[in-house]
């Protein structure tokens, strides 16, 4: 069967399919006569496994442990068990810290922050896991270059194509091209640029801002 059949029995995007094919937990086989994904029934039902267990937020590597039998489904279920209840137990602590700090009562002004964060240290290393801020608060920082970039290229690649079109429109009565190709390429140029100017904002981010995140 081909793949938007798939999608629509599984309940999940042929993106996700094709990442889990990348990802090695799914080897769909292929048709002869045109090379192209050719999914079975057991395909369709192993899919359904992995949805279970993703939606279980189990690890796609401890997914790939259970299908290469190094772990089984049991012992996998267990270990994750034990991780869900570390992940509420965290979030059990950090209900109680809001409680306590609503409890005081105090603004932001008057906010005792060393005191918690010397209670919430003591807490981590006895084992408590607190948000990650260096990957959470950092990650946040890439959505508004990104998407002012999406925008302004998304603007020149429309000048381009009204350009393009309006030469073939009538290419008797548009200019000669040689000035039609450099009318195209200056909104090109600023694509490039833009994109250019987008992997150094990038690499100041992760270079930069990361680092300094990372201090706290």
């Amino acid at each position: 069967m081909k793949i938007n059949e798939v999608e629509e029995r599984v309940g999940i995007t042929k993106r996700n399919i094709r990442y889990y094919e990348k990802e090695g937990l799914l080897t769909p086989g292929r048709n002869s006569d045109n090379g192209y994904r050719d999914y079975t029934e057991d395909d369709v039902a192993e899919l359904k496994k992995i949805k279970l267990l993703r939606k279980l937020d189990m690890p796609l590597e401890e997914i790939r442990r259970i299908q290469g039998g190094v772990l089984t489904l049991e012992d996998a279920v267990r270990r994750h068990m034990i991780v869900l209840e570390r992940e509420r137990s965290n979030l059990g602590t950090m209900q109680a810290l809001c409680t306590k700090v609503l409890e005081e009562g105090a603004q932001l002004s008057e906010l005792d922050a060393d005191r918690y964060l010397a209670e919430m240290e003591q807490m981590e290393q006895e084992g408590t896991r607190f948000v990650n801020i260096k990957k959470k608060d950092t990650v946040t920082r890439y959505l508004g270059p990104l998407g002012a970039a999406l925008i302004f290229v998304a603007l020149m690649a429309g000048i381009i194509a009204f350009l393009v079109w309006a030469f073939t429109l009538d290419p008797e009565e548009a200019p000669p091209l040689p000035l039609v190709i450099a009318f195209i390429a200056i909104p090109a140029v600023f694509i490039i640029g833009v994109l250019v100017a987008l992997v150094q904002r990038f690499k100041q981010i992760k270079g930069g801002e990361e680092d300094a995140a990372s201090q706290y």
